[in-house]
């Protein structure tokens, strides 16, 4: 990878981390006579639009909680390939999982720290907001004035309570993930995030491994471990509660999982307690009026003293805005009406006319291009074929290097995975990718090209006005088609089944 210099007005010093979907670079702010971090997306995700609002939705959500708890969002930009970059305010005490890789922590730092987190968490849950992938990398210390402070970073895969469909994708870090996370049919809450709670404090606490198949792979088990010398005994019943399979049996947040927290730490102290042996569902305890945590106000405990310099980890981007209020919602609902209503008067003009016979091809996909349109790509970014390669999928459009990043270029993202076919139907994969701050029209079935498809339409308030999604199963074993598509402006639903049309998998 090489290095830029340069991102923007800031000067690029080095790299601090990369991930699947991101890559995080220190640099030098001479505004503010500062580093920060900044955080650029993955050239290979750059074509999807869902994640490029995620990406940004992340941005915008930290940008307007601008909490002293969260990790701080200073400007968002664009680099000159059309790649969105965040600049964040520098974790210079690195993270969690840093540390835990260094040595384990005594249990009564453990145990503030913990206190630390949830309080983090509830600040999210306040706003509505679940974070879904609370794991040791995403936890990031920052020095201060006497004191460090401990940060929620990474809220890639938030989810607003209010805008949650009740189908949602799997998202989260293995051995910190809700099992309801591996149901596409769950509703992931606030008691997902007190299950992620309840597996970093068995992280911090545990002597020795988890059995029942608790730490490797996230699911509840029916043991939990011992606790180490020095736990107040109580934080046993706390973490079984929290770790419940059943999200009924959790607390029902943060705050609710802090307050348990801190009532179990106020006791005594003991020995290598034994496992947790009361049952779920018991419900939070009343917070302390002694003891460690025994604070007034909002409930936020004093922050850490003590760390050491690390770089910042990096992880998924994205993260999902609140749902407009009642009243907006209608209203962007009845722009839904009037864009498809254009688009049906509007069908059969210039731009939905029959392509020309050009074709794009990526492995056994081939797509009609419409007039003017070009293909590019050969792969699908972050799905792999049984064979290890990537999956094919192409980007159409008159100006494929333009398409994702400016919004006035009309194209689509057209992709094909068998591995997607086995897991979930074309109705549950749609119902994975919603756009949050759009509008949805009425699910439509058409027949094009062979293929069942169904088609959803999303108009939204602001970038493009109207971005489509369809998905259909390819005959055969070939798998599951997914099409992404901005129709060119003043084209109606003739252009979308035209495109659909001239889907074909050879």
């Amino acid at each position: 990878m090489t290095a830029p210099t340069r991102i923007g007005a800031y000067r690029v010093e080095r790299l601090l981390g990369t991930g699947s979907f991101a890559t995080v670079w220190l640099a030098y702010d001479p505004v503010l006579d500062g580093r920060v971090a900044i955080k650029v997306l993955a050239e290979n995700w750059s074509h999807d639009l869902r994640v490029r609002e995620r990406f940004l939705d992340e941005a915008r959500l930290l940008r307007r909680l601008d909490h002293d708890r969260l990790v701080r969002v200073h400007a968002v930009g664009e680099l000159p390939d059309g790649r969105p970059y965040a600049v964040l305010a520098w974790a210079d005490g690195g993270s969690l999982r840093d540390r835990l890789a260094r040595a384990p922590l005594a249990a009564a730092e453990a145990v503030t720290l913990l206190d630390e987190i949830a309080a983090g968490v509830a600040v999210l849950h306040r706003h509505g907001v679940v974070h879904r992938d609370l794991a040791p990398g995403n936890i990031l210390f920052r020095s201060g004035s006497g004191a460090e402070r401990v940060l929620i970073a990474d809220l890639g895969l938030a989810k607003a309570l209010a805008a949650a469909s009740g189908l949602t994708a799997r998202a989260g870090t293995p051995g910190y993930m809700a099992p309801e996370q591996d149901d596409p049919l769950a509703v992931v809450d606030t008691r997902a995030d007190v299950f992620g709670l309840g597996r970093l404090g068995l992280r911090l606490l545990g002597d020795g491994p988890v059995r029942g198949g608790t730490r490797e792979d996230g699911r509840a088990g029916s043991e939990l471990p011992r606790l180490r010398a020095g736990v107040p005994p109580g934080l046993a019943t706390v973490l079984r509660t929290a770790t419940a399979a059943r999200p009924a049996d959790r607390y029902p947040d943060a705050t609710a999982f802090q307050a348990a927290l801190r009532h179990a730490a106020s006791g005594p102290s003991a020995g290598p307690a034994s496992g947790p042996s009361a049952p779920p569902g018991s419900g939070p305890s009343a917070p302390p009026t002694s003891g460690p945590f025994a604070t007034p106000g909002s409930g936020d405990a004093a922050p850490l003293g003590s760390g050491h310099a690390a770089a910042a980890a990096t992880g998924p981007p994205g993260g999902a805005a609140v749902r407009p209020p009642r009243r907006r919602r209608l209203a962007t609902s009845g722009a839904v009406a009037v864009v498809l209503v254009a688009l049906a008067a509007a069908a059969g003009d210039a731009a939905g006319r029959p392509s020309t016979g050009a074709v794009g091809r990526s492995g056994p996909l081939t797509v009609a291009l419409p007039a003017g349109w070009r293909a590019d790509g050969t792969g699908w970014a972050g799905q792999y074929g049984d064979d290890g390669e990537l999956e094919p999928a192409l980007v159409v459009s008159p100006d494929p290097g333009r398409w994702a990043a400016d919004p006035d270029v009309p194209g689509a993202f057209v992709g094909l995975s068998a591995g997607t076919a086995r897991r979930t139907t074309p109705e549950g994969f749609l119902a994975e990718r919603p756009h949050a701050d759009c509008a949805a029209a009425p699910v439509r079935h058409t027949r094009q090209g062979g293929v069942d498809w169904v088609v959803a339409a999303f108009a939204c308030p602001g970038g493009r006005p109207l971005i489509v999604e369809a998905a259909g199963r390819a005959g055969g074993p070939a798998g599951l088609l997914y099409v992404q598509l901005t129709p060119p402006p003043g084209s109606g639903e003739d252009f979308v089944d035209a495109l659909l049309a001239g889907v074909r998998v050879r």
